[in-house]
């Protein structure tokens, strides 16, 4: 449910928006997925699934008006892909996306996905359209979406609004992010806005099934997406690293990553400087690895900060110097 405007707001002056170039990308990854890169989709016996003949104009007078009044409709799958099941919708073909089948496992290695998906072809399923795009020759269909009640979509699209404190359950995890329910609608929080941690896959930070808070960044009433974000809800470590750090300061902080120029440092959630190969040890040697590794403490100077720039300069080797 939507926090009242006192606790549910973000207060002015937080981050400015995420670049919502993101939604592109999303919709590139899930169009290689729904197409199953170039493959026809195959029923369980092989044989393609073709759309029959019948009256296309009229189906897609249907899906539209599914999608507008958010009702549910029963509908048989007749084959899959890597991304999901193929259901048929009179003259036209649907497309159920895997994260949004019911109890439908997670993670699961290739074959094992492919095979779970074939188990459920033949199967009617309750389902409600959350995509429609008759230029595209698309109509989207979710089952997970069905278990709301009628209406229930438009009702938490038109309530929300950007700067919105809301709760919902994580309903899928991927590369790109986690999709978040808000009862009826799901939303999305791309891996950028999980944590001002550095997080390698949202899984690192987040379970399917799991209540969240979340933030919402912004509202597209027209196309039915809702972009979140965790990590807003906490403050921005780096708004105030000029406060709260001065250069030339003896700190503590854990190796996070070692590469080639340098070592990564993070001091506290969210805020990760650099020691570059030169700042980490008088004299020789191999490589970065051979002075420190992930997932040491050390004890580094700050030798420079830039706070709106999002850079922390450090030093290993100037520790034991007098200033």
């Amino acid at each position: 449910m939507i926090r009242d405007g006192q606790t549910g707001k973000i207060e002015a002056g937080g981050p400015p928006p995420v670049d919502e170039s993101w939604w592109a990308a999303v919709l590139r990854d899930d169009e290689a997925r729904r197409t199953g890169n170039g493959h026809v989709p195959k029923r369980s016996d092989g044989r393609s699934a073709a759309p029959p003949s019948g009256d296309p104009a009229a189906d897609w007078e249907t899906a539209r008006c599914l999608y507008e009044t958010d009702e549910h409709i029963e509908l048989e799958a007749v084959g899959f892909n890597r991304g999901g099941l193929i259901v048929g919708f009179n003259s036209l073909r649907g497309f159920v996306p895997a994260s949004h089948l019911v109890d439908f496992p997670a993670q699961l290695p290739e074959e094992e996905r492919k095979a779970a998906l074939a188990r459920k072809v033949g199967a009617r399923l309750r389902l409600k359209v959350i995509e429609f795009d008759p230029g595209k020759g698309r109509v989207v269909f979710s089952e997970r979406a069905a278990q709301a009640g009628p209406g229930s979509r438009q009702n938490v699209l038109q309530r929300l609004q950007p700067g919105d404190v809301v709760q919902g359950v994580v309903t899928n995890i991927c590369d790109f992010g986690a999709f978040v329910d808000l009862g009826g609608l799901e939303g999305l929080i791309h891996v950028s806005e999980v944590s001002w941690n550095r997080v390698a896959h949202p899984r690192d930070a987040l379970c399917c099934n799991q209540e969240v808070d979340v933030s919402v960044i912004s509202v597209d009433r027209e196309q039915g997406r809702v972009a979140l974000s965790l990590k807003r809800l906490r403050p921005d470590p780096w708004a105030t690293v000029e406060q709260r750090y001065a250069a030339g300061q003896i700190v503590e902080g854990t190796v996070t990553n070692v590469v080639n120029f340098g070592a990564f440092v993070c001091l506290e959630d969210g805020l990760e400087g650099l020691i570059h190969v030169s700042e980490l040890a008088d004299g020789n040697f191999h490589h970065p690895r051979s002075v420190v590794s992930e997932g040491e403490r050390v004890r580094v100077r700050i030798v420079s900060m830039d706070g709106a720039g999002r850079r922390l300069a450090l030093s290993l080797r100037r520790v034991g110097e007098l200033q």
